[in-house]
């Protein structure tokens, strides 16, 4: 019994995750056919910006998410949430277009991001950057790739601003002494600044206080996935699918890194 039970979740798992793949790709083709094109936007709550296309790629992702997973919950920035979420095993965390404000602007650092989570830590994630064309995807257990090619941290625990990304003001406490920091310049998409610690193209990044689980979900096992850590910098794991999905200050990057930020923030550096 117990073999066919793990042979099941095992054909479960392979099934979400095919549809996961083909969810985020026919997603991030309509968000990117609606790129750079007259849209119409309007703000949500006191500033963030919203238009046609987040809400058109959300509704496709509910669509065929929902439908072939009934069972499942439902959690989107571009939906209103349900709390009937709080009592499913497994949840769909979504982002249609994270990085709305760089979209609306035409840039390039924009992503669409869907995580499934199970209890609370997602076990399946996809991060699709359509304008360059980069297919982010991880299972738990069973590493990260960018389109097909496995991906992984960048080892030591080397501080080189440079490769680093996130707010000024929170990465200058790294080294109060220095007046000169220079730091990776700004992606404007947090899913996929975390994933660009993933793939090793940056050495750590930072989000500011008050993400949400749908920034974080996807690359959180992506960056997991490939060697790294994100956690609060208290060093608190990041747990997902609570009635409350506003997260503090975390930090991203490989293990060895991790561990030394965390020390520094904690009032123990590392020598």
């Amino acid at each position: 019994m117990a073999d066919a039970n793990a042979d099941s979740r095992d054909d479960l798992l392979a099934r979400d995750r095919a549809l996961l793949i083909e969810t985020v790709r026919e997603a991030g083709g309509l968000a990117r056919a609606m790129f750079r094109t007259e849209l119409r936007t309007w703000t949500k709550g006191t500033s963030s910006p919203v238009s046609e296309a987040d809400i058109a790629v959300n509704d496709l992702i509910e669509s065929k998410l929902r439908a072939a997973t009934p069972d499942y919950g439902w959690l989107s920035e571009e939906s209103a949430d349900d709390s009937s979420r709080l009592g499913k095993q497994r949840v769909w965390i979504v982002d249609p277009i994270d990085g709305t404000r760089g979209y609306l602007a035409g840039h390039n650092d924009w992503c669409v991001s869907v995580a499934l989570i199970e209890g609370a830590s997602p076990m399946l994630a996809a991060v699709f950057a359509p304008a360059t064309d980069e297919f982010f995807l991880a299972a738990r257990g069973q590493g990260a790739s960018l389109n097909g090619v496995p991906v992984r941290t960048t080892p030591g625990d080397t501080l080189v601003f440079s490769r680093i990304a996130g707010p000024k003001p929170l990465v200058e406490k790294l080294d109060t002494s220095r007046k000169d920091v220079v730091l990776h310049p700004r992606i404007g998409s947090l899913a996929l600044r975390l994933c660009r610690v993933a793939e090793g193209r940056i050495d750590a990044a930072f989000a500011a206080g008050q993400s949400r689980d749908w920034d974080l979900a996807a690359a959180d096992l992506i960056v997991h996935e490939a060697n790294g850590r994100m956690t609060e910098l208290g060093g608190e794991p990041i747990l997902y699918n609570r009635a409350e999905v506003t997260h503090g200050v975390l930090v991203a990057a490989g293990q060895l890194r991790h561990a030394r930020i965390l020390a520094h923030f904690r009032g123990h550096p590392l020598p």
